[in-house]
């Protein structure tokens, strides 16, 4: 007869701790990622609505040079309290105002925005990204306007 055979203690003690170990850093990372998606769209969501907006008040004004600075303001009025870029360019096309009048004509605007995010971001990931939104409005056909 042979004696039986001599088995190990099988406890789980440390499993959980071992299992957490391993998947903490994963599910940290997921949420890491999941706040600069956020934050990215939440950034370019806000850089669309401002260049609409600088877009339109440029097309009410009656000179390229009033338009510019109240494109200018009104982005920078946006965007600048919220904090949402690190650096923020405003580029105003006012070529429309030189069209005659009676002619159609348009003005654009256009947003360049740098997004950061590198206090939440993970190592490997980028702590910014660049958005640029632009914004074409019409101008009156039949209203004076200089350049």
């Amino acid at each position: 007869m042979t004696p039986p055979a001599r088995r190990w203690p099988r406890g789980d003690e440390g499993v959980s701790a071992l299992e957490a170990v391993i998947l903490a850093p994963a599910l940290l990372a997921m949420l890491a990622l999941a706040i600069v998606v956020m934050r990215v769209e939440v950034a370019r969501q806000a850089v669309e609505s401002a260049v609409h907006d600088g877009a339109r008040a440029a097309s009410i004004e009656d000179s390229g040079d009033v338009a510019a600075r109240a494109a200018d303001a009104t982005v920078k009025a946006r965007l600048v309290p919220s904090h949402l870029c690190r650096t923020l360019d405003v580029a105003v096309d006012t070529a429309g105002f030189a069209v005659p009048v009676g002619q159609p004509a348009t003005v654009s605007v256009t947003v360049t925005c740098v997004a950061d995010f590198s206090d939440v971001a993970i190592p490997g990931m980028p702590g910014s990204t660049t958005i640029t939104e632009t914004f074409v409005s019409a101008l009156d056909q039949y209203r004076v306007r200089s350049p």
